[in-house]
């Protein structure tokens, strides 16, 4: 078969090249420590959106920097309490999307949760603040500021902070919860679980946001990695900051935050994916310790990957 990367063998041998900082485990209990200082406000709206089975949400909550996060929240009108529920996470640049691709959860009795993330294409807002480059590209967003403002920490957090809420929710059952994404939202997924470690399931495809030297070694930053080369361009022409800048970077690899996860994981992975290389997927997947397996692709890319969805919803029945 044609090769855009390594042949399958030594991928699942590969663990990475992005720098991670000395101070990382400190970068992330300091990160969370303010997430949990957070008076999070949920609030609960019911949206013009209903069914005969179930009732529809619109959720908010404040994440860190006083943001207001959108959530769609969909709770099974007949179905045993405290129940299972699955937290979705969407692609980068988009929004949580329809409610209906969401009903086949809660139809099984599971509630249902899909976060807007800040700054994006939904309702969650962005409170911004940060010195540098703000005109594309969230993950550039603070890397001219000091760590701690870098935008994806933010959104990571955000992650586990839903997590956390629909752990405490009565109707939930806090040790069957799953949660599961695509690109952008395979990224949040495996963050989710590493910062709030009770995730049972987890169920990644094709998750961005790891191994950036990778990418950019593979000359692939443009399309969803495009503001690398742009960061570059403006911020260090002549790359004389460029150890630094990948070594910044590091605090949101998600291969670096993997190891964390202890629930079982089902990732997808198409082998012909130049949007995010199946090298820096599983650089993130080989630093995972818990119980794990990979659902292959070897003729797809960065696409819809035929029978996924299902072989998804099925590892969910095991929450």
């Amino acid at each position: 078969m044609p090769l855009i990367d390594m042949p399958l063998h030594e991928l699942q041998k590969y663990t990475g090249i992005n720098p991670r900082p000395a101070d990382f485990d400190e970068y992330w209990e300091r990160a969370l420590a303010e997430m949990r200082a957070v008076d999070a406000q949920v609030e609960l709206v019911p949206s013009s959106f209903q069914v005969p089975f179930a009732d529809c949400f619109d959720m908010y909550f404040t994440g860190v920097r006083g943001a207001r996060i959108h959530v769609k929240y969909i709770r099974p009108k007949q179905s045993a309490e405290p129940h299972p529920a699955v937290i979705m996470f969407h692609g980068y640049h988009g929004n949580a999307g329809d409610w209906y691709d969401k009903l086949g959860y809660a139809a099984l009795g599971y509630s249902v949760f899909a976060m807007d993330v800040r700054g994006q294409g939904g309702l969650s807002e962005d409170t911004g603040g940060v010195k540098g480059r703000t005109i594309e590209g969230h993950i550039i967003r603070g890397l001219s500021d000091h760590p701690d403002q870098l935008l994806f920490r933010h959104i990571f957090l955000d992650c586990a902070q839903l997590a956390g809420l629909v752990m405490a929710m009565p109707e939930v059952d806090e040790q069957r919860v799953g949660v599961t994404g695509w690109s952008q939202g395979g990224a949040l997924t495996i963050a989710c679980a590493a910062l709030e470690p009770r995730i049972k399931r987890l169920a990644p495809v094709y998750p961005f946001l790891s191994d950036y030297k990778r990418v950019w070694e593979m000359d692939l930053a443009k399309d969803a990695y495009a503001e690398l080369r742009s960061y570059f361009r403006y911020f260090d022409p002549c790359h004389e900051r460029e150890d630094e800048i990948f070594t910044t970077l590091g605090y949101i690899d998600i291969q670096h935050l993997a190891e964390r996860i202890r629930g079982e994981v089902l990732m997808g992975v198409g082998l012909m994916d130049t949007i995010c290389p199946p090298s820096t997927q599983f650089a993130a997947f080989n630093k995972i310790k818990s119980k794990k397996s990979t659902v292959i692709y070897p003729d797809f890319g960065h696409e819809h990957l035929p029978g996924l969805h299902d072989k998804i919803m099925q590892f969910m029945l095991g929450l």
